[in-house]
């Protein structure tokens, strides 16, 4: 286990508080980080003043390109394993369960704080695979050790009410050691679930940052939450052709967002032709978070 070989290696701790100190993250914007290989590979239209983007997204070049094994190994160029001189798989003792979790970076006074929630038949691993999801997953890992911060992925038994404690237990944990980091919560497929039951908890929501709905559903209930009066940003991810959850749905939802609350900051990403699982491929990391860290909730 990663944990236990850290354990043996105390200098290699060392090394890694020197290589990732809290610096870019705590002057409130993430320092890039192989933005070129990540960037957008196109824009075919924009509207809302930039706020929603038609995103250009090819399976031969995003995939086939990209990947040495098509959807189960990048290429290397995409990948840097230096997170994983911080990397453990560890149990978080929360008010409801012992939560296995897996985390990257600071532990403890992160700058800010990422968690990724799976969808159904995931696990805290899938948000740790540096090789899959066109090397992303790798990508937020190496933006939070460079910029002092905290990504983190745990375990959760379901979709409903426990799922949602357990996963509030974790942050809550986390958050406790570093006060004051802003908290963002991604979620994959069905961990959307999970995202607006988070956003209608009123300890956890008043904690968020920013939530991301990475081709995942839309939730009326929001509109009433804790969260929408706090205006957290909200961040949609959603591939054209994504026959899980309809696009047409998803817009309409973020289109709701905005004339409930004019100026409320919420983005779409659409990616052209892509389908389920193509925004936790393409999502800009950087570029989001670094828009949420401008708009900070009430």
């Amino acid at each position: 286990m990663i944990a236990g070989i850290q354990l043996r290696f105390p200098a290699l701790l060392l090394a890694a508080a020197l290589l990732f100190p809290r610096t870019a993250g705590a002057a409130g914007q993430l320092a890039p980080y192989k933005d070129d290989v990540f960037a957008y590979p196109g824009i075919l239209s924009s509207a809302d003043d930039g706020d929603y983007l038609v995103v250009d997204y090819r399976e031969m070049r995003d995939i086939n390109g990209r990947d040495t094994i098509p959807e189960k190994r990048v290429k290397a160029a995409y990948v840097s394993l230096d997170p994983m001189a911080t990397q453990k798989d560890i149990f978080v003792d929360t008010p409801v369960a012992r939560i296995a979790t897996m985390t990257a970076g600071r532990t403890e006074g992160a700058s800010m704080i990422v968690t990724y929630l799976h969808g159904q038949g995931g696990s805290r691993q899938q948000g740790m695979d540096d090789w899959t999801f066109g090397g992303n997953f790798n990508r937020i890992k190496n933006l939070m050790t460079r910029n002092g911060g905290l990504y983190f992925t745990p375990d959760f038994s379901d979709f409903g009410d426990r799922g949602e404690a357990q996963v509030k237990g974790v942050i809550e944990h986390f958050a406790a050691l570093s006060p004051g980091a802003p908290v963002f919560v991604a979620c994959g497929s069905m961990g959307g679930f999970i995202c607006w039951k988070l956003a209608e908890d009123p300890e956890v929501a008043g904690r968020l940052s920013g939530l991301l709905l990475l081709g995942s559903m839309w939730d009326d209930k929001f509109l009433d939450s804790p969260a929408f009066r706090r205006r957290v940003p909200v961040f949609f991810g959603q591939g054209s052709h994504d026959v899980v959850f309809p696009i047409e749905r998803q817009e309409a939802f973020y289109r709701r967002i905005r004339a409930a609350a004019p100026g409320y900051p919420t983005r779409f990403r659409r990616f052209e032709t892509g389908t389920h699982g193509t925004p936790i491929r393409m999502t800009d990391w950087r570029e989001v978070l670094n828009w949420m860290l401008g708009h900070p909730p009430r």
